[in-house]
């Protein structure tokens, strides 16, 4: 099947022949790099909302699960358009930096790029100044997907609107009700319960209501 970007493919897999060694061995580890940082990232979050109100607390832990839902609805596209890998189809481009995957590991949408797109997009609602860090690292991995020749432009720029679509709104469907489990989960007498969900603020219940002072008579 002959796509509209097949020509841009070309363009940026020749371009990616022709670059540097060294660019070429970076975009093939940052490819797969990409997705530890997100996972430091998704930790680093958890950790912070520790010690935030209960409402933080839950979309920060509902950030990895909202991106995982993102994955599976990529799998599962992927099962029903059975795209080849570009790698394999196009003819006449540059061997591909990475390995070609096997045929039956379809190509539209890219995993990667749906993981990042979701994974930035739910962080940023966890933390809205980390958008400055997690948009730019969703576009380089997409692209990078390209570069190595594994994808074609049009499945990585599908994978990150779809990851970004599913993670947006598996956050904000789950928060109420993640919310509720937080606080209960803060109130446990289970240590291990309590310590995974963290104190919360200092000055905060555990349900993130504020205390009123204590009145003088």
């Amino acid at each position: 099947m002959d796509f509209v970007d097949t020509d841009l493919y070309r363009a940026v897999t020749d371009f990616a022949h022709d670059a540097p060694p060294w660019v070429q061995h970076s975009a093939e580890i940052g490819t797969e790099a990409g997705l530890l940082v997100f996972a430091a990232l998704f930790v680093a979050a958890w950790w912070r909302a520790r010690h935030a109100g209960t409402r933080a607390f839950a979309i920060a832990v509902l950030a990895p699960v909202a991106t995982a839902v993102a994955y599976v609805c990529s799998e599962l596209l992927k099962s029903a358009v059975t795209e080849e890998r570009p790698c394999r189809a196009v003819a006449g481009a540059a061997p591909s930096l990475a390995a070609c995957p096997p045929h039956g590991d379809w190509s539209f949408p890219s995993n990667h790029a749906t993981i990042a797109g979701g994974a930035a997009l739910a962080l940023a609602l966890a933390r809205r100044l980390i958008v400055w860090l997690t948009v730019p690292l969703a576009l380089l991995m997409a692209f990078s997907r390209v570069f190595v020749g594994v994808h074609y432009p049009h499945d990585v720029a599908a994978g990150l609107l779809l990851g970004a679509v599913v993670a947006v709104l598996a956050v904000r469907l789950g928060t109420r009700p993640v919310t509720r489990l937080a606080g209960t989960v803060r109130a446990s007498s289970a240590p291990a319960l309590r310590w995974l969900a963290g104190p919360g603020p200092a000055d905060v219940p555990s349900y993130g209501t504020p205390r009123r002072p204590a009145r003088h008579r």
